[in-house]
């Protein structure tokens, strides 16, 4: 049996689906599931496969060729990223079709000894920026792209039907389950969220390398046609759509005018107040409010939702005199992947010594960059009570004046 789809004139999906997989990465969960996108064209006598799957779907992987194939040797192989999720199955494919050449970078051979996929000195086609490589009607020009999120990767432009094979640029969480295209599915009600989890997550320490591939691909955008990642819908349409979400991304300019509060809360206290700052946010105006307990929210979603909003309000509760561990694990994947350009407030809370807000602003300032506090830093002693109303009211009027003042705009 075979589940494969035709990308336009012989060019097929022959990827696979994994619902099983709890943790992407062995870090990030997923809660509807991944794809492994892989693309095999028939180009006249000749066969070309971009790509293969995790080993977790290697057997349909194989099943999905060999009816693509019909019999017919596979000539090629092209390898644009060498992440296990991606290249897992090359040695498979490789045992069953000796024959196939082998197209890659040379840090991509690198890779490949190093993961232990054996490839023959013969077979071998190694490829730079600027190479091409015609095999019947179809001419691929290769475009590296370092650091997206490899430094190995690079991107596969077929130049016969305006086809761009992107690796992990422009990819997603979630399984396809028969949907191929962004236009089969509704891309911002259901695809969007985990769009930007994948992004912020697995490519968000490296924007700048981001922003010179998209200024490097800006040139081939005419003929582009489609966008094939290896993770997630390929685009066929909507562009615009697509490349300003990136481009923001990559530059760390907010998606939206809003706030993000983060709190953690061992008895329900900070909870409260946190729910008390939302409430006075939205009676003032503000209410794109978005509230998390930094306890049962995945960093992954808090990553993601800080790069959506453009400020965030940390309320944290003091334990054992330092930062509460969720919240600094929050703190510390934000550093790691490069967070800018927002604004925060921070609550702490703490019945006898509370001295997490010194701690979160501390951090804020001197291990974050493009990153603006305000004050004062609003103490609550075990639960808020009626004298810190105004405390409250004087963070919530300096939020609002800011969010009011923001400009998310892109250049």
């Amino acid at each position: 049996m075979f589940c494969v789809r035709e990308v336009t004139d012989n060019l097929y999906w022959v990827g696979g689906n994994d619902h099983r997989l709890a943790l992407f990465e062995n870090i990030h969960p997923l809660t509807k599931g991944v794809s492994y996108n892989s693309y095999l064209l028939i180009d006249g006598s000749k066969t070309v496969l971009f790509d293969t799957v995790d080993w977790s779907v290697c057997k349909e992987f194989l099943a999905n060729i060999e009816y693509v194939l019909d019999g017919k040797k596979l000539d090629y192989l092209v390898i644009n990223h060498l992440e296990p999720d991606h290249a897992g199955s090359i040695e498979e494919v490789l045992l069953r079709h000796p024959e196939a050449k082998v197209i890659s970078t040379e840090k991509g051979f690198m890779f490949m000894k190093q993961f232990g996929y054996d490839v023959a000195e013969e077979k071998k086609i190694q490829v730079k920026e600027g190479d091409t490589q015609t095999f019947d009607k179809h001419t691929i020009a290769f475009v590296e792209g370092p650091m997206v999120h490899w430094p190995e990767v690079m991107l596969s432009f077929d130049t016969a039907n305006g086809v761009l094979f992107s690796a992990d640029a422009f990819g997603s969480f979630n399984a396809l389950d028969g949907k191929l295209f962004n236009d089969e599915v509704n891309f911002d009600r259901d695809w969007i969220d985990e769009a930007r989890r994948y992004y912020t997550n697995i490519v968000g320490k490296y924007g700048q390398f981001v922003q010179a591939l998209l200024a490097k691909a800006a040139p081939l955008l005419p003929q582009i046609k489609f966008i094939c990642p290896l993770h997630g819908p390929i685009w066929r349409n909507d562009f615009a759509y697509l490349l300003d979400k990136y481009n923001r991304w990559s530059a760390y300019i907010p998606e939206e005018k809003g706030v993000l509060i983060v709190y953690s809360t061992m008895y329900g206290n900070t909870e409260y107040a946190a729910q008390a700052l939302a409430s006075k946010l939205c009676q003032k105006g503000i209410t794109n409010v978005k509230v998390c307990d930094a306890s049962n929210t995945d960093t992954s979603w808090l990553i993601s939702d800080t790069f959506k909003y453009s400020h965030v309000i940390i309320a944290s509760v003091t334990y054992n005199l330092e930062i509460y561990p969720k919240i600094k694990t929050y703190l510390h994947d934000m550093k790691m992947l490069n967070v800018q350009n927002r604004t925060f407030a921070v609550l702490e809370n703490g019945s006898w010594a509370p001295t997490a807000g010194d701690l979160i602003s501390e951090f804020l300032d001197e291990e974050m960059k493009m990153i603006n506090v305000l004050d004062p830093i609003v103490t609550v002693n075990s639960s808020l009570n009626k004298d810190k109303e105004s405390d409250l009211d004087d963070m919530v009027d300096a939020i609002v004046e800011s969010v009011n003042k923001t400009s998310i705009d892109v250049e």
